[in-house]
């Protein structure tokens, strides 16, 4: 087809799921309230750590900017995800498709880089506690949270225009977001370089992060092993926990889907596992480092003491 007898598409169309009748509005809720307790949760872990000086530590401050990015990255899709299922399919316009693309990636991305700058974090803490502070000093903690930012926003322009100069022919978005793959479906030319170089490039970036991730959590075993008490050893692994947790569910979701068998895509469940680190990992993240930690269940405790004196003063 020559794509350029084709005519500029200003609106795209997302499918979303294939759910009618009751199932649709159940699905609708379920999501829903997902939804607000996702942003309730980060919203929590974030005026937590500014309120309580005993969270003003480099760790929390990573996982308040976690947080942060989380707010963002769940916004970027689940309302588009609520449009379709309450209304069906649903109209967007190209300019705010791509930018929904670019934000959802950019986000994302932002993420996977955080996630390797706390295990170096943890590395610091546990390897070299005596150079700790030193070495992740405010200044530097604002630098890292900083680049991490850049790097992520950088990243994501290669997926924006691997997408958003390609001529389309057809409108429906087989997803309930803008993502790369189901745009490229839509196209009226071979996107098969394209979505060569897209799976190269994010299959690089996550196993460059996770190996060093894996590197880094070597040292740390390598160092608790060396401690003297059991009690010492607990304590060490415990602050770990929660971040492998939260690597292993993000990191594991992205790579089946983007870089992941064609079958996944082929059968449209790119969009169950797109479920998974778009809405279910932002919602488990700060449930993992609230509910397993007990800094923040005793931070909480003492805000919640300022608070109700407060509130009794006269």
């Amino acid at each position: 087809m020559d794509h350029f007898n084709h005519t500029w598409i200003q609106t795209f169309i997302m499918a979303g799921f294939n759910i009618s009748g009751r199932l649709r509005y159940l699905a609708f809720t379920g999501i829903l309230c997902i939804y607000l307790l996702t942003l309730a949760g980060n919203l929590f872990i974030i005026v937590l750590v500014k309120a309580d000086s005993g969270l003003s530590t480099p760790m929390y401050f990573f996982i308040s900017v976690l947080s942060f990015l989380e707010l963002w990255y769940v916004s970027s899709t689940v309302p588009t995800l609520l449009h379709t299922l309450l209304h069906g399919s649903s109209p967007i316009p190209s300019a705010l498709c791509f930018t929904q693309l670019y934000v959802f990636h950019s986000f994302g991305v932002t993420e996977c880089y955080l996630l390797c700058v706390m295990a170096l974090d943890r590395y610091l803490a546990i390897c070299l506690p005596l150079r700790y502070h030193a070495l992740m000093s405010t200044q530097v903690q604002r630098w890292l949270a900083g680049v991490t930012g850049i790097m992520g926003f950088s990243s994501a322009l290669v997926s924006v225009s691997l997408t958003a100069t390609l001529p389309f022919c057809l409108r429906e978005v087989d997803h309930y977001f803008c993502d790369v793959e189901p745009l490229m479906r839509l196209s009226c030319v071979d996107t098969g370089w394209r979505a060569q170089v897209f799976i190269l490039m994010v299959g690089f970036l996550n196993t460059c992060l996770v190996v060093v991730i894996l590197g880094l959590y070597a040292g740390i075993v390598k160092a608790v092993l060396k401690l003297p008490s059991a009690a010492s050893r607990t304590k060490a692994f415990s602050t770990c926990s929660s971040h492998i947790i939260v690597v292993t569910l993000f990191f594991g979701s992205a790579w089946i889907v983007y870089v992941g068998p064609p079958v996944v895509r082929a059968e449209g469940r790119d969009k169950l596992m797109s479920l998974l680190y778009s809405s279910l990992t932002p919602f488990l993240n700060p449930i993992i480092y609230t509910l397993r930690n007990k800094e923040v269940k005793e931070a909480f405790k003492r805000v919640a003491k300022r608070l109700k004196s407060f509130l009794k003063k006269p």
